[in-house]
This record gives C-alpha cells, structure tokens and sequence, in this order.
C-alpha cells in the first residue's frame, strides 16, 4: 500500500473511530428505516427523503478568518462524522457555506439568503458578538436556528440561538477570580478591540473588580478591528505598572500586539497578562515565543488530557494535516452539529419549534472539552479553564473549576 492509502486510510479509521464512540453517547441514534419526509418536515425547510441542508457562515475572509477558519473546519468535521454514522433521521448533512467576510451587515445578508432562498434547517455560524447582533434579528424574523460558539458578554438569550461557548460568568468572571486569588492581584489594565464584545466583557470586569474583589482599574483602552500599532498602548502599561493586563483584543490585532508587547521587553516574566481572546488559532499567528508565559481562561485547550479529547484531536489532525492546531471556539463549533443531531432526533422532527424544545436538557458525554449539557437558557454547562502559553503556541493547564451553570444575566452586572 503506497502512504497516500495508508494515510487515507489513516484518516478513514480516525473518523469513524470518533463517530463510532459519539454514537454510543448520543440519544436517538438507529439503523431504523427513516421515517417520511412529510412527518419531519412540517415547516418546508430544505429536507428531502436523503437529505438535509445546513448552512454555514462564518469569515473566512478578512481580518477574523485567523479566528473563524477554525470553526468552519471543525464543523464540517462533525458533519462529515455524522454523515458516516448514517447522517440524522436517515438523511445525509448538504452544507451550504456562505463568508461573512468580517463585515457584519454581509453577515445579515447571508442569514437572510440561507433562510429564505435556502430554507436551511439550521446554521452554524458567526464569531464576533457584532456579527451575531446583525444576524440575530434575522434569525428571529424568519424563525430560523443559530448555533453560536464563541464565548461571549452574556446579557443575551434568545429562543432561536444555542450558545455553544462560555457567557461572562463562567470566563470572565471566574478567570479574574482566579488571577485575584494566585496572582495577589489588585490593579487592571483593561484593553480591547473596539467593538461590542469587548467593551461589554470589560464593563462586566471592571464591575467586578471594583465591586467585588475592591480592585482598581489603572487603564481601558479600546482600537479599530484590525489596528496593527500599539506602542502608545504599550508605553501607557508600562507607565501604569498593572498587577494585571487583561486582554480582549481579537483577529489580527492579537498577532500584533503580542509581537510588540515582546519587542517592548514585556514577557511572562516581567508582567501577568490574562486574555480572554488568544487560542492555539491565534497562537499560530502570535507564535508561542511571543506570549510564553501568558495566561488565558478559556474552557477548552488541544492539550486537555482525556480519551474524548484524544480522538477529537487525532481525527482533526487527520482531516486538517498535523500541524493543524485547535482552539476554544472551534471545539465549541464541533459541538454545533452533535447538539443538534440530538435535539432532532429527540424532536423526531426537523422543524424548528419542535427541535428548540427538544434541546433543553441534551447532554454530550463524548464532547472533547468533557460532559456537557444545554440549560433550558440555551447556554451550555461548562468548567473554567486555565491555561498558560507554551513556547511551542500549546498551553499547560494549569486551573480547571467544576461545572458552571450558565447564567447570561448575572444580578449586578448588567
């Protein structure tokens, strides 16, 4: 056998190894005949007697690509499991991909055309908050259903959305009490891109802050998506001497500012930075010499030890090439697609009404970040991570809390 069969064969095992697991774990999965269109199908979605249509949409241009191409792959990873396994109520996955592009009013657009012209069953999609906001009245609108995985400010809950990723309260506010607790720390700075999602987390951190562990904050700033200049910034943190630099920056911006925060002397060692926004995707771009010894909360790491991991980890390496990394936000994409499949088949149904009252409840034993389950808010149950940059752009886990219930509208901080 030459090493291209052997590696596709590679791939083939990885695959159906994980899928093979999943099905164990996940409700409703048969061999059964599938039931008729007409009884699934209520509502004229895009649903035929073998197949199904999704819509993905997602930056795969511009400045949030280095964050979302990610979660594009892991998504049709799922897909792509799921269709081995027999695909959902007997009907193989159709994805049709649309590119927000970063820009959030193409983002709204899109929704519009993968809901009306498309009539997809459901979408897996958006990253920043901003791009969501455009596409949340939209989905609303047309009654359509939206798996979001990035974390998030929280202050948010919709009956069209399934929030995927953390809300403030199991990141932020509990990465801060942590840093509060093993740091001995007091004084802030806070930075962020300039948008909603930034200046949202940092309003809720500097309530806490000042509220509740009666720190200080010494500095906030905010620049443009996709600003590439922060010397001024980075003068302004060196002259206020913080105990803490928490950092909300996203997409290209982050490879900058972390290159120049070490250019500028600004190291592990000489300073505490906990962000709220770097992953192995953007490590890639920062490079881990660049941010070792950095710190960020998150609720997922590629380096988490544990056997649902191990096999999400080795398929996607399979699928993407071994030097693909994984993420926060793109493992929480790769729950999108299972969380779905058992709320459908649950529902016995692919309508949307019938699926969102299903999905309260679904619990995935086989997720790579460890159980979960989907609150009747449409948040997920979820630990606190901490994880420290490594040279090589991994982390080391080094803070793991309990299950968090989610709560996207915590008293006090709205």
């Amino acid at each position: 056998m030459s090493d291209q069969s052997l590696k596709s064969a590679g791939r083939r095992k990885a695959l159906m190894g994980l899928a093979a697991t999943a099905a164990i774990a996940l409700p409703g999965f048969s061999f059964a005949a599938p039931p008729a269109t007409a009884a699934v199908n209520t509502t004229k979605l895009a649903v035929t007697d073998t197949e199904v249509t999704v819509g993905q949409l997602h930056s795969a241009t511009g400045t949030m690509a280095i964050s979302e191409t990610g979660s594009i792959q892991a998504e049709r990873l799922a897909i792509e499991q799921i269709n081995a396994m027999g695909g959902i109520l007997g009907r193989k996955i159709k994805i049709v991909q649309e590119d927000g592009g970063s820009d959030w009013p193409t983002f709204a657009e899109k929704a519009k055309k993968l809901l009306v012209s498309d009539r997809v069953a459901a979408i897996f999609g958006c990253w920043t908050s901003a791009s969501r906001k455009a596409v949340l009245p939209v989905v609303e609108k047309e009654n359509g259903l939206l798996y979001y995985p990035t974390f998030y400010e929280g202050l948010e809950q919709s009956k069209n959305v399934i929030y995927t990723g953390q809300e403030a309260t199991q990141q932020i506010l509990a990465g801060l009490d942590w840093v509060v607790k093993e740091k001995k720390a007091k004084k802030f700075f806070l930075v962020g891109s300039d948008y909603i999602w930034p200046r949202t987390s940092n309003k809720i951190a500097r309530k806490h802050i000042e509220n509740v562990v009666k720190g200080e904050v010494v500095g906030e700033e905010y620049y443009p998506l996709g600003n590439t200049q922060f010397g001024s910034l980075i003068n302004k943190i060196k002259l206020k001497k913080p105990d803490v630099v928490f950092v909300d920056i996203v997409g290209g911006s982050t490879v900058a500012f972390f290159k120049q925060l070490k250019a500028a002397g600004v190291t592990g060692k000489t300073q505490v930075v906990l962000t709220l926004s770097v992953t192995e995707d953007e490590m890639l771009g920062i490079g881990g010499e660049n941010a070792e010894g950095f710190y960020s909360s998150m609720k997922y790491f590629q380096s988490l030890d544990n056997p649902n991991n191990k096999k999400f980890v080795e398929a996607f390496k399979a699928k993407y090439g071994a030097n693909s990394v994984i993420g926060d936000v793109t493992q929480a994409a790769y729950l999108g697609p299972w969380l779905w499949k058992a709320a459908v088949e649950k529902a016995g149904s692919f309508d949307i009404d019938k699926v969102v009252a299903a999905s309260p409840g679904i619990e995935l034993k086989t997720a790579p970040e460890g159980y979960v389950k989907l609150h009747e808010n449409h948040h997920l149950w979820s630990k606190t991570r901490i994880g420290e940059v490594q040279k090589n752009g991994q982390f080391k886990l080094i803070y793991e809390s309990g299950l968090i219930e989610p709560n996207p509208f915590p008293k006090g901080y709205q």
